[in-house]
């Protein structure tokens, strides 16, 4: 069995020091550069599965009811997230429905499959196959996620669009808007995190 390790290593001057005990909500600095060593995660643990589980609830809502319905001089029109991508599609802007595909909904949904899939087994007191390159994997999908842009896109359209027609939001919108809340919360979790939580209590590999 592989114990924790003792020591850290600075993220910012790649200086050597022994691993500190923190208590809730103590951060640890390295004295050369101040770069970020550790932070006690606190109940964040604990909280990371049950929000990671929301939030896939969450993006079903949104990916499977409308936006936002128009109306326009008594036509009515909806449309949902992925009507949006093949509507870009088909006026030959598919670059923008691919990228608008990619960071919206592919890149946010794998990010959410690996997070349950690391999370539960780790939950077990077992490492996952694959544990290493899914937690880099995770960093390196991060900056791609952007439904919280792809929310305010949508919220300044409707603002435009209501001196023109009537819009009315929804249900789709507002699972939007709670997406967005809890993938900032699940996402901030330190990737540290998960190196941390493959050791059980006593300093040992998790089985």
């Amino acid at each position: 069995m592989e114990r924790v390790p003792d020591t850290i290593v600075c993220e910012g001057c790649d200086a050597v020091y022994s691993r500190p005990t923190l208590r809730p909500r103590d951060v640890a600095r390295c004295p050369r550069c101040h770069s970020e060593l550790d932070r006690h995660n606190g109940d964040q643990r604990r909280r990371i599965l049950p929000l990671t589980v929301a939030s896939l609830v969450m993006f079903a809502i949104a990916n499977g009811f409308p936006i936002v319905e128009m109306e326009m001089q008594g036509l009515r029109s909806q449309t949902t997230l992925m009507g949006a991508v093949v509507a870009l599609g088909t006026e030959g802007k598919s670059l923008v429905a691919l990228l608008l595909l990619a960071t919206t909904l592919l890149f946010p949904l794998l990010q959410m499959c690996i997070l349950v899939y690391l999370l539960v087994p780790l939950a077990r007191r077992r490492r996952p196959a694959g544990f290493a390159a899914l937690v880099r994997a995770m960093q390196t999908l991060r900056p791609w996620g952007m439904i919280e842009v792809f929310l305010l896109g949508v919220l300044v359209a409707i603002v435009k669009l209501s001196s023109m027609a009537t819009v009315l939001p929804g249900p789709a919108l507002y699972a939007f808007m709670v997406l967005t809340v809890l993938l900032s919360a699940v996402l901030s979790f330190n990737p540290r995190g998960f190196w941390e939580m493959a050791f059980d209590t006593t300093g040992r590999e998790a089985d």
